[in-house]
């Protein structure tokens, strides 16, 4: 591993919770803490479950909310684009932070997430990336985004110091606890979920006819191992996982290259 150590010179922020979502808010007071120049590109209304999607079917609209501010009419991808090849084109940005999430991005969950997916897009086209989200407690409508806004910004100056290779992304999750009951921070894998199985709730609407909700209430949770992201959530750790954008399973790789050579 040969790491690189990313500056807090300028910054780009997203989300995919909406440019109005309060976790963007609280984005913009730690970017706030560790840079001068700050660009933010979001999407105009939620897109939350949208993942890694790109829009190329439709046109994109931009529209300015405030100085270096702007919101597109499209996904977390989109705004990242956005931000790097046309608004900051002349000068890019040295850091991407996309979040705070509303809710955890966790275990299999990043694969969905569109938080996770707007630093995904900053480390594909070569930027240090962070993604940070605020773990809600279930069932309470309201989400404390206390802990994010108190530690995000030494932890955010920390792995920065540190630095990390190219072609990997950071995937923060802060507990759902007071800030002074938080045990500390703790470097995890990428944790697995039971239950894989979404499910699917059947309604009415009032002409009558079938519409149909997709729910991940029925998803359960596996923490069996001490760096697991999930367990560390579960007892009160900052989970900070280091995510690689190659999926490529060498091991499986070579275990099917000698077996079709055999054949």
């Amino acid at each position: 591993m040969t790491p690189t150590k990313p500056s807090l010179d300028r910054l780009l922020l997203t989300n995919d919770d909406g440019v109005d979502a309060e976790g963007l808010a609280i984005l913009q007071e730690i970017a706030a803490d560790l840079c001068d120049d700050i660009w933010t590109v979001a999407p105009l209304t939620e897109q939350s479950g949208a993942g890694h999607s790109l829009t190329l079917t439709e046109p994109l609209r931009l529209r300015r909310v405030g100085e270096q501010q702007f919101a597109v009419r499209g996904t977390p991808t989109d705004c990242v684009i956005m931000g790097m090849n046309y608004l900051m084109k002349d000068k890019r940005p040295t850091l991407v932070l996309s979040g705070v999430n509303r809710g955890a991005n966790l275990a299999e969950d990043v694969t969905y997430s569109g938080t996770v997916a707007g630093a995904m897009e900053g480390t594909n086209a070569g930027v240090a990336s962070i993604a940070l989200s605020q773990v809600r407690v279930r069932g309470e409508r309201k989400t404390s985004f206390d802990a994010a806004r108190a530690l995000a910004p030494d932890l955010i100056r920390n792995l920065v110091r540190a630095g990390w290779p190219p072609g990997v992304l950071i995937n923060i999750n802060f507990p759902a606890l007071a800030v002074e009951d938080i045990k500390g921070v703790r470097i995890t894998r990428q944790g697995h979920q039971d239950l894989a199985m979404l499910s699917v709730n059947k309604h009415k609407d009032p002409r009558g006819f079938s519409y149909y909700w997709i729910s991940n209430s029925a998803r359960g949770q596996k923490t069996g191992d001490e760096d697991d992201d999930l367990l560390a959530i579960r007892e009160g750790w900052i989970s900070v996982t280091a995510l690689k954008m190659n999926l490529t399973d060498h091991e499986t790789g070579e275990h099917l290259k000698k077996a079709l050579q055999r054949e």
